[in-house]
């Protein structure tokens, strides 16, 4: 009597593998927008975050709580002003105001930097909205990020 010997044959091995390499190029692109989406995300948070910082520092010094100086525009002179805190010059025990806890990263900077704000794009209150230059103060930020978003928009645009 012979025995029949359990285990695959070639031709099944082969099955197996190219069922196996169809679902992975599946799921290599799903996988690969879903990371992307993710930092999308992460980049609206954090530009809405200093976004109304600013907009705060600004209405903190319309409302006149922060010390300008003649021919300031009432913007943040930088990013980190707005974690490291002005004196609020209404209060009589001379408290600080803060506008955010930590400047958050940029999730699509690429380069190596040890400060969250140098890895965002600064325009100043004088320049034009075409073409943002840094300036004695920040009116906004922007991604310094040359890649294009899942919604065909430049991260710069953001």
């Amino acid at each position: 009597m012979r025995r029949k010997v359990a285990g695959f044959s070639f031709i099944e091995l082969i099955a197996c593998l190219a069922i196996i390499a169809l679902l992975l190029l599946i799921a290599v692109p799903v996988s690969q927008t879903t990371i992307k989406r993710k930092h999308e995300s992460e980049l609206r948070v954090a530009l809405s975050e200093i976004r109304h910082a600013i907009d705060q520092y600004k209405r903190a010094a319309d409302a006149g709580r922060v010390t300008l100086k003649i021919g300031d525009s009432g913007y943040p002179p930088s990013l980190s002003e707005l974690t490291e805190g002005v004196v609020d010059v209404s209060s009589p025990s001379g408290q600080m105001l803060y506008f955010l806890r930590r400047v958050p990263r940029d999730p699509m900077y690429a380069g190596r930097a040890d400060d969250a704000s140098m890895t965002w794009g600064l325009r100043s209150y004088a320049s034009p909205p075409d073409d943002p230059q840094p300036g004695d103060d920040v009116f906004d930020v922007y991604s310094l990020s040359a890649d294009v978003g899942l919604n065909g928009v430049p991260y710069r645009e953001w």
